[in-house]
Order: structure tokens, then C-alpha cells, then sequence
């Protein structure tokens, strides 16, 4: 095994532990971005956010046609967001955000171990029926990408864009 898999092995058992359980109604933490933020480390799509400092609560849903409502966000620079996330599906869905080079790797991985579970700041997972939220702070301008990564949601358009004003 390389040092990445085994990295990645040893820093998702203590995760994994943590996100069991019904996650409604509190701070989600999932994971699995390739250790994208698990020290904490913000990317070019932001970083975590604080709750205390939230500006304002976006709700998405998603559901089995494989789409995101809304599928078009716009936030300013600097601000926090709570997305408040439900799956209306009768599938598992998961809203994941990064920037599109991320979000392909963590995909291709997804991909290779489909029974993968994760938890990181910047993403939920949800059973059908099921709510919860994702707090990210958008530290730049730009474009920053969302999608559900569970293999072939993606590919059928299970993705969105937050333009960063």
C-alpha cells in the first residue's frame, strides 16, 4: 500500500467512529477529500466556517433525478454559509464542495473503494428522507464547484457552481 492509502486509512478510522449515526439537525463533518481539510486547511474553494459567524442559510435539495435545487448559487467574498441540504430522493446523496480539480480526485477515488465512508467539513452525506448542513466560508472570488461524488451521480449531473462575487 503507498502512504497516501494507508494516510488515508488510518485518518478515517477515528471519522468514521464519529459520523455514525443520525447527523439531522447539527454541524456535519464528512469525509474523504484526500485529506482536503482534515488538519483544518482551507482550499481554493474556502474553508470551513465557524457557526457563530454565519451570514445567512441556503437550502438545497436533492433528489434522485440527479440535481441540485438550486443548481446555480451566489455568495460574496468573505461570507459564511450554512447550506441547509435535504434529500427528497430515495437514493443517498451527498453535496460536496470544492474546486473541480478536487472534486474529479475525490470522484476517481470514490470510484476505486465505493463503500468508502467519509466525513469533512466541506460536504454531507444523506439516506433518503434525511437533512443536514454544511457551514463554509468562501474566502475568494471565483468559481467553486458542488457535486454528489458517489459513483455515476456525478457523471448524470448531480453538480452545481457557487459564483464567489
Amino acid at each position: 500500500m503507498n502512504k497516501t492509502l494507508l494516510a488515508l486509512i488510518f485518518g478515517l478510522v477515528p471519522l468514521v467512529a464519529a459520523a455514525g449515526g443520525n447527523h439531522a439537525g447539527h454541524d456535519m463533518q464528512h469525509s474523504g477529500m484526500a485529506g482536503m481539510h482534515s488538519e483544518g486547511h482551507a482550499s481554493a474553494a474556502g474553508q470551513p466556517g465557524e457557526q457563530a459567524k454565519v451570514n445567512r442559510t441556503i437550502e438545497v435539495t436533492m433528489d434522485d433525478n440527479m440535481r441540485f435545487n438550486p443548481g446555480l448559487i451566489t455568495v460574496k467574498a468573505g461570507e459564511t454559509i450554512r447550506f441547509f441540504v435535504k434529500n427528497v430522493g430515495k437514493t443517498q446523496h451527498e453535496m460536496v464542495i470544492g474546486t473541480a480539480d478536487e472534486l474529479k480526485e475525490h470522484a476517481e477515488m470514490m470510484r476505486k473503494m465505493p463503500g468508502m465512508q467519509h466525513a469533512e467539513p466541506n460536504m454531507v452525506t444523506l439516506a433518503p428522507g434525511k437533512r443536514g448542513g454544511v457551514v463554509w466560508q468562501f474566502s475568494k472570488a471565483g468559481q467553486v464547484d458542488f457535486a454528489c461524488l458517489i459513483p455515476g451521480h456525478m457523471e448524470a449531473g448531480m453538480k452545481g457552481l457557487i459564483t464567489v462575487e
